[in-house]
């Protein structure tokens, strides 16, 4: 006890907490997001999320070199079609915005790890994440049309494919269709408890994909649940998730903590686009220091037991980390 025992005698100095400190944030747990669309010299400002841009393929390939160069070692993409339509079919064309990121990113930094987001709500013209049948996202007729968008992401040469629309059993079916296409060696990371959240508004607006009518309440999971978030995770691992990802991050460190207790093998968290928003928005108001604040939050993720972090800070944290 006091005064024989000082906990700041190993605070003293920085080389000291360097030290002993507990949790090392590292640039190999950061995954950075995309955001690609038609066309060519495309390089558009988001202007709900400062310094993330909509990039054609072309400019996308210039990213991922500075990315890898970064030593980041993964990206995560997500399409804005020409067009969009009922069923959201630009999700599976060889030629839409994503396949076409895919090769460039392959052919412009092959060492990068490239993740393919599957969902169908950037594509469909109602917004929501599926089939949508009397008002109602009809998952099993979903399941065929996420399993076709994951497949022509592989094809196109992604490493994961990674399905957050919370369809029961579409880890699954899209297991067994990428292992009928050849393709057993493309891993999946699943949105294994994806909450219903306000954080996601300025995704939505960057890929236009608010729901036209009603919300996603009915497949994504209810923000005061934490069992059935572990009931989930089982069940995706089940079904043959290699990876699995608690979303959003910063409101649900309780959730990533929880599943890192109970289960074994990479945790994945998505730091989602509120959670940037907020820090951005505070800093213009000189209210933060935005590099403190951000690494804080990133450390905490990681704390909660995260292994990968999907965050549009990657590459400061990076320039951060690295200094």
């Amino acid at each position: 006890m006091f005064p024989e025992l000082r906990l700041r005698r190993l605070r003293r100095t920085a080389t000291l907490r360097r030290m002993v400190r507990e949790t090392r944030l590292s640039v190999d747990n950061l995954v950075y997001p995309l955001f690609t669309v038609p066309g060519r010299r495309v390089k558009r400002e988001l202007a709900s999320m400062p310094d993330c841009y909509h990039l054609s393929a072309d400019m996308l390939a210039r990213e991922a070199e500075e990315v890898a160069k970064l030593g980041i070692p993964a990206v995560i993409l997500f399409g804005l079609p020409e067009s969009k339509d009922e069923i959201g079919s630009g999700a599976w064309d060889s030629k839409g915005p994503v396949p076409r990121a895919i090769r460039a990113i392959k052919k412009a930094a092959p060492e990068l790890v490239v993740m393919a987001d599957v969902c169908l709500c950037e594509y469909t013209s109602h917004g929501h994440c599926g089939v949508v049948r009397d008002r109602y996202v009809d998952n099993d007729a979903t399941l065929e049309l996420l399993s076709r968008a994951a497949v022509c992401y592989a094809e196109a040469g992604a490493d994961i494919v990674a399905p957050s629309d919370m369809m029961d059993g579409r880890v699954g079916a899209i297991r067994s269709a990428l292992d009928e296409k050849g393709f057993p060696m493309v891993a999946i990371l699943s949105y294994a408890a994806k909450y219903a959240s306000g954080f996601y508004a300025p995704f939505r607006e960057a890929v236009q994909s608010a729901p036209q009518f009603g919300d996603r309440r009915s497949y994504q999971m209810d923000a005061a649940n934490a069992e059935e978030a572990l009931r989930e995770v089982e069940l995706d691992l089940a079904e043959g998730a290699d990876i699995v990802m608690v979303k959003p991050a910063l409101a649900y460190l309780d959730i990533i903590r929880r599943v890192r207790e109970s289960f074994p093998g990479p945790l994945a968290a998505y730091s989602v686009s509120g959670e940037y928003a907020m820090i951005k928005a505070a800093v213009r108001q000189g209210c933060l220091d935005e590099k403190q604040v951000a690494l804080e939050v990133l450390t905490a993720i990681k704390r909660a037991g995260a292994d990968i972090i999907i965050t549009y800070y990657a590459k400061d944290a990076a320039r951060w980390l690295k200094a």
